[in-house]
C-alpha cells in the first residue's frame, strides 16, 4: 500500500486533487491510501506516510520539510503548478509513486 499525504494551506482543490488521484490509483489498480491535511499537521502524520507533496501554494516550505522528512527516510516534493491546476490526478499520483521508489 503506497501512503501519499498532501499539504496545502487547507484548500478545497488540494481535496478535488486527492480524489482524482484516488480515482486514477482505482484505474491502475494501485493500493493507495492518499490524504490531504494542512501544513500545520506534517509533524503529526510523518510516520504515517510514504511521500508527501506540496501544493503550489505552499512550496516555500519545501526545504524546511525536506530536512525534516529526510531524517526518516522520507520525501517531500512539491506538486507541479500546471498539474496541479488542472487536476491531473493520475500525474501526480504517477509522480508520488515515483519518488516513493
Amino acid at each position: 500500500m503506497k501512503k501519499i499525504l498532501l499539504l496545502c494551506s487547507a484548500g478545497m482543490s488540494t481535496s478535488i486533487v486527492v480524489k482524482k488521484m484516488k480515482d486514477a490509483a482505482a484505474v491502475k489498480g494501485i493500493e493507495a491510501q492518499i490524504e490531504a491535511v494542512g501544513l500545520e499537521q506534517f509533524h503529526d502524520k510523518l510516520g504515517e506516510y510514504d511521500v508527501f507533496l506540496l501544493g503550489p501554494q505552499v512550496r516555500f516550505k519545501k526545504d524546511e520539510l525536506s530536512k525534516i522528512a529526510a531524517e526518516h527516510g522520507k520525501k517531500v516534493e512539491v506538486i507541479n503548478s500546471m498539474d496541479y491546476g488542472m487536476m491531473k490526478g493520475e500525474k501526480i499520483l504517477d509522480f508520488a509513486i515515483e519518488l516513493i521508489g
